[in-house]
């Protein structure tokens, strides 16, 4: 009904260039860190000194490239291992919790729903601190009992992916709930009269309906896990993931080295995105 209503000619131009500057605010940015990538220069700043692709591919410092810094490549690995295990575990966990909240009635369920949102709402700097504390008192209280130092409750790349996936696994929880709601369920009443199990009816029927929500997740997931900081910073060992890596680099000074990979991870993430939205329209 809206574009229906008869508007003015200085009403249609100010929304239009309100529309135009919003991206370009959205947009700018972005783009002065992809093009200061390309600069002949140590520093990602004006004036610029030509075009190079050795921040991408240079062999000899001070301007070697992002494929042979091997610091860098080393962090996007181990963010790489870490997203890939809190994806894994946030889809698995999700799943089930789409089920729980949907399919069953039980006592306390809304204080349980509660509880599972409460990590969204604890700034991601807090939730580290708490999960720090609270493995750091256990491991040291295991050393007092029995002697044993449990390396994985120290900081470390495991608490990395527990913390991580304290929070990421409600947001996959909400994506793949999402899209169970809408599902149909005579068709697992359908297959159960048909002689399936109920298990059978879940793996042939409703899981295949949900796949398209179920990579969703996965993706959101990992692009999050990702760029996580605040909460990677608290709990980080000694192997470093990339948002860590580059947030001390960024400490000693500036480099284009840093926009070089902040364009690769705008690619990986456009594509990544791109795949979420091929499957969710396929499903």
């Amino acid at each position: 009904m809206i574009p229906s209503i008869p508007q003015s000619r200085f009403l249609t131009v100010s929304y239009t260039a309100y529309i135009a500057l919003f991206f370009i605010f959205l947009a700018l940015p972005l783009v002065v860190v992809a093009v200061f990538a390309f600069n002949d220069s140590q520093f990602p700043s004006l004036p610029w000194e030509g075009f190079t692709w050795n921040w991408f591919f240079g062999t000899e410092r001070p301007m070697i490239g992002v494929f042979h810094e091997r610091p860098i490549l080393r962090a996007i690995g181990t963010s790489a291992i870490v997203a890939i295990f809190v994806s894994i575990l946030s889809v698995g966990v999700g799943l089930s919790n789409a089920f729980l909240f949907n399919r069953y009635r039980f006592r306390g369920q809304g204080i349980l729903y509660v509880f599972m949102l409460l990590p969204l709402v604890i700034p991601g700097i807090v939730l580290g601190i708490s999960i720090l504390v609270f493995s750091s008192r256990a491991a040291e209280g295991l050393w007092d009992l029995a002697q044993w130092d449990v390396t994985a409750l120290r900081p470390g790349l495991t608490l990395v992916i527990l913390g991580q996936f304290s929070f990421i696994a409600t947001i996959a929880t909400l994506v793949i709930a999402a899209r169970l709601q809408k599902f149909d369920k005579t068709l697992e009443e359908a297959a159960l009269n048909l002689g399936a199990s109920r298990l059978t009816a879940v793996r042939t029927v409703t899981l295949p309906y949900l796949a398209p929500a179920m990579i969703g997740a996965f993706v959101v997931a990992f692009l999050m896990s990702f760029e996580n900081f605040n909460t990677t910073l608290m709990l980080v060992g000694s192997d470093a993931p990339l948002t860590i890596a580059m947030f001390d680099r960024l400490k000693e000074g500036s480099t284009p080295l840093l926009n070089a990979v902040s364009l690769l991870l705008m690619l990986v993430s456009s594509g990544l995105a791109l795949i979420m939205i091929f499957a969710q329209k396929r499903g």
